[in-house]
């Protein structure tokens, strides 16, 4: 019977995930991630495999706490409210971020995909997720009245999810709120249905 894990796998990958963020792929090393996570090396190979295995379960972990989450948060709100409250948030996880670290998911995109398809692909599903919590936002703000017509549903939400990828850049280099906040109000703006199209629907 295999014995029952001595240590809390939430909290570990919590550790790894502060490692990982910090410090970026190629520059942690096992013996940082050791030391971050209080395991001792057999212990965290037996648990989570080599650098490579942990940096995708602490990805995983991330988009399951962070992203999915905040997905799941603002599909409980009318369309274009769900947009919304989806960039105030980015907003203000980028503007909360005294060691400007950005976003996990960005960060591994300029990190590790040169020499990993695996991981690229993983990453990529990621970002369709995303676009599809755009997509379905902006076909029911859409339907609704409240979000343009102007544009096709699916051309809009590729650019909300460029506006996305461009915000959490900027916050790395320039965590100004005024600049980040102008950059998703015209984006926001650019939702809204001209008066005639409101007054005919």
């Amino acid at each position: 019977m295999a014995r029952p894990r001595e240590f809390d796998e939430t909290a570990v990958l919590d550790a790894a995930t502060e490692c990982f963020w910090r410090h970026g792929y190629d520059a942690t090393s096992m013996r940082d991630l050791i030391e971050t996570t209080g395991l001792t090396s057999a212990s965290l190979y037996n648990a989570f495999g080599d650098k490579r295995t942990l940096y995708r379960r602490v990805l995983d972990h991330y988009v399951d706490g962070s992203i999915a989450a905040r997905i799941r948060r603002c599909r409980r709100l009318p369309p274009r409210a769900a947009i919304a409250a989806f960039f105030d948030e980015i907003l203000g996880r980028s503007l909360a971020d005294p060691a400007h670290k950005g976003c996990l998911l960005v960060n591994a995109a300029t990190d590790v995909l040169a020499e990993d398809d695996e991981l690229r692909a993983a990453l990529a599903e990621v970002l369709r997720r995303i676009e599809t919590f755009f997509l379905d936002s902006v076909r029911a703000g859409q339907a609704d009245g409240t979000i343009s017509r102007a544009q096709p549903a699916d051309t809009i939400a590729r650019h909300l999810l460029g506006v996305l990828m461009g915000v959490r850049v900027l916050a790395r280099a320039r965590p100004e709120r005024r600049l980040l906040e102008d950059v998703v109000a015209v984006a926001l703006a650019a939702l809204a249905p001209s008066p005639q199209s409101s007054s005919a629907a």
